[in-house]
């Protein structure tokens, strides 16, 4: 991630305050522009990828799953076969990839490898659409949509400095972490709900932290590739939390198949 860059003393000049408000706004707003297409990329990508992979003509389906839904040839492939486990981590190796490289790259480079990494994830989501039904995918989308939104603003003008509560969040993360890899073991549905609500609780939480901080990452002197940088991972943060909160989500409001 990029180390957020702390407020610094100005000299005062008249009309100063107006340039860097009007400035932050643009900043901001192309920081929610990026997020949202990230977002729109991996609706589509997912989307896409279960229509390709589900048929309802039995002659064209290689199997079938017990919900009835029917697999085509890629279907399977991606979900059937060895091949599911690079559609798996496919995401997490470019999301590292752009963490670490995004400073040498190019504005241009960095942001097509966050329209890709977006892509990957549309891939590996798909498969909700065979555990729950569209309309409850729907509906927790709408719902994320609006906790999403609510929450950023709080974070955007809040006064408070969110930076303890951050790093308690973070903290919490890394043992949701642990509790997710523990329970793939135990496959146990109480700590399988637990996992769900304290996750629902920290990426709430994370939403109006990250936005606070990317906020304070703005600087008026950047240079344009700098600042282009910046707002990328700044989309970068704000999609994860989203995506996280959504899917964290899907558990409780989704009904399965």
């Amino acid at each position: 991630m990029v180390e957020p860059i702390r407020n610094f003393q100005t000299r005062a000049v008249p009309g100063a305050a107006v340039d860097i408000d009007q400035g932050l706004r643009a900043y901001m707003v192309k920081v929610y522009n990026l997020m949202g297409l990230g977002l729109l990329i991996t609706g589509l990508a997912a989307v896409g990828t279960i229509m390709l992979a589900t048929t309802t003509d039995p002659a064209s389906a290689v199997a079938t799953l017990p919900s009835g839904e029917m697999l085509t040839s890629f279907g399977y492939a991606i979900f059937g076969s060895p091949l599911r486990w690079v559609v798996m981590l496919a995401p997490l190796a470019a999301v590292m990839f752009l963490s670490f490289r995004v400073q040498s790259m190019s504005v241009s480079a960095a942001q097509t490898t966050f329209w890709v990494y977006a892509g990957l994830v549309g891939l590996s989501l798909s498969s909700i659409f065979l555990i729950y039904t569209t309309a409850s995918i729907s509906q927790t989308f709408f719902a994320t949509a609006a906790g999403f939104g609510a929450l950023s603003l709080y974070g955007y003008t809040t006064k408070r400095d969110l930076t303890a509560m951050g790093s308690f969040l973070i903290m919490g993360l890394f043992g949701l972490i642990i509790a997710t890899v523990i329970n793939i073991f135990l496959q146990s549905s109480a700590l399988s709900f637990a996992v769900s609500a304290i996750g629902v609780l920290i990426f709430a939480g994370l939403t109006a932290y990250d936005t606070q901080k990317i906020k304070e990452m703005y600087f008026e002197g950047d240079a344009s590739d700098v600042a282009g940088r910046k707002a990328i991972m700044g989309a970068l943060r704000l999609y994860l939390d989203f995506i996280n909160l959504f899917m964290f989500l899907l558990q409780f409001m989704g009904d399965r198949r």
